[in-house]
Order: structure tokens, then C-alpha cells, then sequence
């Protein structure tokens, strides 16, 4: 690591052999010259951060693309008419009775690793391959949530494909973008012929709220390699949050196109079978009718008829229930434009849809064996593909109160291959298993009872509504009253009625937005149109750098410190940026300043770390971990033509924590010349 060697106004140059005091350093505590090896250029407090608006550049339109675990679509709006959201054109193929207007999020690349088609037509063209011959083919399904789960998530991370095979991660999720990005620009040439230039199109890609800064810069680093944008052009990408975009979605609705679970029809199972809330908000809406300043400021903000019958400081949690996460957000509504705030940092889990798929497979390993599972899953690709798409029909038709037991179909080669490996038939192995609420059928299907159906959603269910009353507990969200359920598994009835029991009670309204499956992808074009919207956020983590302070006996630990050149030092400081649940504002900087430690050095390298604590002093406490390098490129100056730096050229670093991305910039003071800064989180 190189140093910054300033500190107030005498120098400290950091050499490869600092004499350190006679006490050693604790186990795995980290060398000097690797984890901290720069202070501060001024000791003293830094001031206020500065908040500034951020410049956005002229955009013809807004493309959002929605990456789901289960199903990913995209849709864009015109900046002429920002909040006329056009939908992607509805996929070939597909699965009968299921809207169409998102395809699942499968990958199918040829033998060679070339791509070969995504969606509806990568899953059929897979089903309909020899079992032979699909096994030599990639073919990756749910993928995006193993970025997720990595715990050492980097460019080199791999992917398995359902054959076995692996392939570098982001080159899997570039071609799926790259899918993408060639169909939306299709259609967008074909409604706006004069659209030609790639730099009028605003790029917006959806990611969970609870995923870290590296699976974040992961998808953006992906869109580079996809061609979406340059990294020249970065601006042109934003990154949504997905409960977020549900949020600034939610929040233009009118009363018409939202359902109150609390009117449910009791027998209901389905979406379409509730009752809309208008007539649940009538009585406030009368009420509020009187106080026309109360609603004039919402309503010219443009915000939907729901939101014109809340109060400024109203506060409402959006619960974005997905294949594979559950993401919960807390909003408060703002004066005088209807911006938001958010009141308590994103948390959720994982508690998607494919808990249930999991579930399912499970029941299937005490049936028929988990090694037979296994095997068959690896030999047989396609045919699996084929019973979980089988399972996923039915479990879509699953309610609290539906009446009769659901078929389920076993592929023919699920069939035979059993019988082959195991010497007797399925219908032999459900008699002598000890799950007893699953026969086998006269038309050679699984049947299933409703209440056995129901309980595999119960895992995942329960860790939702778990969640959901965790964060309602917290001080800093007391108030709410208002609950957006959204997301993909926000369709399912049975999760419907369980959140609607378990809360409902609680004095908690709980609203399903009538299209729920696309309220995100609507969100996030809007979020592209308008950045801006969500005004003030809560940092997930604390985030800081390691430095050297001036030695402190009595306050400071012996085994930190070091001694140079006659001056006795502290080190492995862990001078923060920003703590955790610390509120930031959209375009508030931080800024810290640093200078190079050697003549001639034209880069500055800074570690990042970070923590969930508050109140960590140091680099080595429990829970701080490198998370990142800041990155300083330092160009020869005309003082210093040959590169050779002056001893104190200052750099003022400034990083931005309010967006949904951490982003710095880099100012050389000397020169009042911009300096390449990046982060990456992605380089262990």
C-alpha cells in the first residue's frame, strides 16, 4: 500500500521497516505498512459535509431492466412524457394461464460457451433437447441470487450451470444484459427511428436492497462487459434499489388500482377477487377534502390520489417479496415535493419464492432418496427443468382456503430413470416412504393435499412476517400504518392471507398494487426519470479508512504503537466516513485529504474498510473487514513535468454515501485538476 505521509503540518514517511515499540502486535492483527500507511493531511475535525445536487445529464430515455431470480423483463419511458411507461412486447412462448410480460431469468450458451438464447425460448429450446445432448449444453436458471451468497464475491467467481459446468459469473450475467439491452434498443428504433445515439438512453438495472457494495459494483461491472454503457459515460447506469423503485412506483398509484387485504373476500384465492381500497379510504378522504392545503402540495408533486390523502410525515414500509429475497424499506413522505426519506436502513433476507421450490425438492429427497435426487439432476438436466416448471404451475394455484388436492406431473424420464436406478417404480416408492399426504395418481401424477401444498411455503412465509415485525419493533420506524406488499411472490394468495392475518391485526393496512409482478420495473423507470425522489438515506454499514494518529499514552493501546523518526504514533486507526444507520442525503460529500508519499508516485492507494458497529476504533476490532480500495491516479502537473511530485501535493478525496452507490471524486488542490478516483470492492 502506498502512504500519504502528512499529518498536520509535520511529515511521516512510512518506510519498509518502521521501528515499532518493544510490544508485539495481537495475532492476525495486519502490518503497518499494509493497513494503515497514511493520516490525515490536517488532524482537526472535519467539517459539515457539503450536500449538492446532482448535475443530470440530458436523456432522450429511460430503459429499465428488472434482473429477477425468477423472471426479469424491462420497460422505458420518454423524457417528453416521463411517466408514460411502455412495457416490454410480450414474450414468445410461455407457460398457459401466466402473464407474459416478464420471461424467466434463464441462460441457455451452446457447448462452446456462445450464447444461445435467453428466457421462454432458452427453457423450451432446453426441454426440447435429447437428454444426451443436453447434457454438453450451459443452461443456468436462478442465477442471480448466488451473487448474493458468495461471501468472497469477485470477477473470477464462477457459476454452475445445471450440467455441472461452471463459467465465469459476470460473463453469464453480461450476456443476459446484453440480451436485453439488443431487444430494448430494437423496439425503441422501431417507436423512435430518430433515436440512434447510445448516449440518449438513460440505463437503470434493479438489485436487492440488502445486497453489499461488491454485488452491486458486480452488476455494473457486468453492464460495462454487456455494452450497456462505457465506463467513460458511468452516469449512463444507475442502480435501483428494488424496494425503492416499488416505492416511488406505489406512490404515483391511484386509489382504483390498489387492493386492501382486509377487505379480502374470506373464500377469495385470487388477486383479482378483492376488493378495491377506495371505498376503505373514502371516510379519509372526505375527512382530508376539507383541508386543502394538506392536499395541494402532494397533488401538484404528482403524486397518486392515495398519496393526497396522507399527511407530510406520514410513513409506510414497503415489503418487495421476490424469487429470492425478501427487501423491507421504510418511507417517510416529505414536504413541499413528495419526496422521500428513508427512516431505517434496508434490511431483508433470504425468503424468496424459491424457499418454496427448496422445499419441494426436499419433500422429493424423502421420497425418492436424496442421492437419486442428485444423479438425477445431474444426468438428466432437461427432465428436472421440466418438474420444477410442473411445480411452479401448481404452486401458483395454491391458496389458504382452496378446496382439492393439486397433480403434480413427473416427467416420463423421472419415471424410468427411478426405475432403472432403483429396480421399482415411483408409485412403490411413495407406498413405502413416510410421507404420507403425498400419492401417486391413476393419470400418473404426485397428488398432493392442499394443506401439504401450504405447508411448504410455511418456512419461507414465516421468516417474511418474522422480518416484517422485527423492523416494525424498531424506535426509529414507530408510526407506520401503511404496508406495500410487491414483488413477484406478492402474487401468491397464500402469502397474501398470512401477512394479512399475522399484521392485520396490528393496526397495519396492507395494500397489493394491482399489476404487483411489475411494480418494480415501473418504479425503476421513474427512479431513472427522477434520481432524486428518494431524498435522504440510512447507511447500511460504517464505512472508513486506516490511518496513523499521534500517540496517546493512556488512551491509546501499547501494541499500537510505532515509532519513526523520533515521533511516537498510533496506528491501525479506523477513521470513519460514515456510520452506520448515519441519515445521508442524496449528494452529501464527505471529504478527507491525502497527499502521496514519494516523489515520482503517480498512484495512491487508500483501504477501505467497514463495519456494522458504530463505535469501532480500530482497523483490528471484531467485525471491521477490508471491503474495498480507494484508488488515486496522479498525473504529472506542469510544476512537476517529469511526474515528480511535490512533498506536500495535497488530493481532497470527497465520497458520496447517499445514493445507492458509494461513489468519490478527486480533486488535485494544487492544480484544481480533476483525479481518476474509483472504489472497488471487488479485489481481495
Amino acid at each position: 500500500m502506498l502512504a500519504v505521509p502528512e499529518m498536520g503540518l509535520q511529515g511521516l514517511y512510512i518506510g519498509s521497516s518502521p521501528e515499532r515499540s518493544p510490544v508485539s502486535s495481537p495475532p492476525g492483527s495486519p502490518r503497518t505498512q499494509e493497513s494503515c500507511g497514511i493520516a490525515p493531511l490536517t488532524p482537526s475535525q472535519s467539517p459539515k459535509p457539503d450536500t449538492r445536487v446532482p448535475q443530470q445529464a440530458p436523456f432522450s430515455v429511460v430503459v429499465a431492466i428488472d434482473f429477477g431470480t425468477t423472471s426479469s423483463g424491462y420497460a422505458f419511458s420518454f423524457a417528453s412524457d416521463p411517466e408514460a411507461i411502455h412495457m416490454m412486447r410480450k414474450w414468445e412462448g410461455g407457460d398457459p394461464g401466466v402473464a407474459h410480460q416478464k420471461t424467466p431469468t434463464c441462460l441457455l450458451l451452446t457447448p462452446e460457451g456462445a450464447f444461445h438464447s435467453f428466457g421462454y425460448t432458452a427453457r423450451d429450446y432446453y426441454h426440447d433437447l435429447d437428454p444426451e445432448e443436453a447434457r454438453d449444453w450451459l443452461y443456468f436458471e436462478k442465477f442471480k441470487m448466488k451473487i448474493h451468497s458468495a461471501t468472497d464475491l469477485t470477477l473470477k467467481t464462477q457459476l454452475e450451470a445445471v450440467n455441472g459446468k461452471k463459467m465465469l459469473a459476470l460473463e453469464v450475467f453480461a450476456h443476459a444484459l446484453r440480451f436485453f439491452k439488443e431487444h430494448a434498443l430494437q423496439e425503441l428504433r422501431e417507436q423512435s427511428p430518430s433515436l440512434l445515439e447510445k448516449d440518449t438512453v438513460r440505463w437503470v438495472l434493479t438489485v436487492p436492497a440488502i445486497w453489499k457494495q461488491p454485488a452491486k459494483q458486480f452488476m455494473r461491472e457486468a453492464a460495462y462487459l454487456a455494452g450497456l454503457v462505457s465506463r467513460e459515460n458511468a452516469e449512463q447506469l444507475l442502480i435501483a434499489l428494488e424496494p425503492e423503485a416499488a416505492s416511488v412506483y406505489c406512490r404515483k398509484l391511484r386509489l382504483h388500482q390498489l387492493m386492501d387485504l382486509s377487505c379480502r373476500n374470506p373464500g377469495g384465492g385470487r388477486l383479482g377477487e378483492r376488493r378495491s381500497i377506495d371505498s376503505s379510504f373514502r371516510h379519509a378522504r372526505e375527512q382530508l377534502r376539507r383541508s386543502r392545503h394538506s392536499r395541494t402540495f402532494l397533488v401538484e408533486s404528482g403524486v397518486g390520489e392515495l398519496w393526497a390523502e396522507m399527511q407530510a410525515g406520514d410513513r409506510y414500509m414497503v415489503a418487495d417479496c421476490g424469487g429470492g429475497t425478501v427487501d423491507l424499506t421504510v418511507h417517510q413522505l416529505e414536504q413541499p415535493h413528495g419526496t422521500l426519506k428513508e427512516l431505517y436502513k434496508a434490511s431483508g433476507g433470504s425468503y424468496g419464492a424459491v424457499g418454496v421450490d427448496l422445499a419441494f425438492e426436499q419433500l422429493l429427497c424423502r421420497i425418492f432418496g436424496e442421492d437419486f435426487i442428485t444423479t438425477f439432476k445431474r444426468q438428466r438436466p432437461a427432465a428436472w427443468v421440466d418438474l420444477t416448471i410442473a411445480f411452479e404451475a401448481r404452486k401458483r394455484t395454491a391458496g389458504p382456503h382452496r378446496a382439492g388436492a393439486l397433480n403434480i406431473s413427473l416427467p416420463f424420464s423421472f419415471i424410468d430413470f427411478y426405475r432403472k436406478q432403483r429396480g421399482h417404480n415411483v408409485e412403490t416408492a411413495l407406498r413405502r416412504s413416510s410421507v404420507n399426504f403425498v400419492k401417486w395418481s391413476s393419470q400418473g401424477m404426485l397428488r398432493m393435499s392442499c394443506e401439504a401444498m401450504n405447508e411448504l411455503f410455511q418456512p419461507t412465509v414465516s421468516g417474511i412476517i418474522q422480518h416484517i415485525e422485527t423492523l416494525l419493533a424498531q424506535p426509529e420506524v414507530q408510526g407506520v400504518k401503511l404496508l406495500f406488499l410487491v414483488g413477484g411472490f406478492a402474487e401468491s394468495a397464500v402469502l397474501q392471507h398470512a401477512v394479512q392475518t399475522s399484521l392485520g391485526n396490528r393496526g397495519l393496512r396492507v395494500v397489493v398494487p394491482h399489476d404487483v409482478g411489475l411494480t418494480i420495473l415501473k418504479g425503476a423507470v421513474l427512479f431513472g426519470q427522477a434520481p432524486g425522489v428518494v431524498r435522504v438515506r440510512r447507511s447500511p454499514l460504517t464505512y472508513g479508512v486506516g490511518v496513523l494518529n499521534r500517540f496517546v499514552a493512556g488512551r491509546h493501546p501499547p501494541d499500537k504503537l510505532l515509532v519513526r523518526d523520533g515521533r511516537r504514533w498510533c496506528t491501525d486507526v479506523f477513521e470513519r466516513f460514515v456510520a452506520a444507520e448515519q441519515s445521508v442525503a442524496l449528494g452529501e460529500e464527505v471529504r478527507r485529504s491525502y497527499c502521496p508519499a514519494r516523489p515520482g508516485q503517480r498512484r495512491v492507494l487508500i483501504n477501505l474498510y467497514c463495519c456494522a458497529a458504530e463505535d469501532a476504533c480500530f482497523i483490528t476490532d471484531p467485525g471491521v473487514r477490508k471491503c474495498g480500495a480507494l484508488s488515486l491516479e496522479l498525473e504529472p502537473t506542469e510544476d512537476c513535468p517529469d511526474g515528480v511530485s511535490p512533498s506536500r501535493r495535497e488530493i481532497r478525496a470527497a465520497m458520496q454515501f447517499g445514493d445507492t452507490e458509494i461513489k468519490v471524486t478527486a480533486i488535485d488542490v494544487s492544480t484544481n485538476h480533476s483525479v481518476r478516483a474509483a472504489i472497488d470492492f471487488l479485489s481481495n
